[in-house]
């Protein structure tokens, strides 16, 4: 099993995912502006804010993600060569704590703000509130759909680093 190719497929597939952020950022901001520019009620204006909002933050994580993944990527083959066994030990401790930080963040936190949201909303009845709470379960089911299918991608990723870390 060659490694390296394993983990350069998988950083590519998390390039990827950065980039699925981003359009879905730029399709809030583009659904901001017509809102803007098309919305005749005021529901519908309530929505330029908070998608724009949603947009940018959606932007800015993709960015970061896009960034890193691409440092990532330009890291993996001197980090190999140089050393293949601390380079699986590397990357097992990077996915453990990755895969932490998802079962906390995606599976715990981001379906309790879901839910919260969507109970404030039948108490919350302005044109205000209903749109930023909507606009929020929108954003945070885009970064679940994408974290969840990371952390299908992290979990055969780590099988495959554990298979490399076996002796023989």
């Amino acid at each position: 099993m060659d490694i390296l190719k394993t983990a350069t497929d998988w950083t590519r597939a998390d390039v990827m995912s950065s980039w699925v952020f981003v359009l879905f950022g730029l399709a809030f901001v583009a659904a901001s502006f017509g809102f803007w520019q098309l919305g005749r009620t005021e529901m519908a204006r309530a929505y330029v804010i908070p998608g724009l909002v949603a947009g940018v933050l959606l932007l800015v994580l993709g960015g970061g993600l896009l960034y890193g993944a691409q440092k990532t990527l330009a890291g993996l083959e001197p980090a190999f060569t140089s050393d293949a066994r601390a380079f699986v030990a590397a990357e097992m401790a990077r996915v453990d704590k990755t895969l932490a930080d998802y079962s906390f963040a995606v599976f715990k936190v981001m379906p309790l703000i879901v839910a919260v949201s969507a109970i404030l909303m039948m108490v919350l009845h302005g044109p205000g509130w209903r749109a930023g709470l909507i606009t929020t379960m929108l954003f945070i089911g885009v970064i679940m759909l994408v974290d969840t299918n990371a952390n299908a991608r992290l979990q055969a990723y780590k099988g495959q680093l554990a298979k490399a870390a076996e002796p023989g």
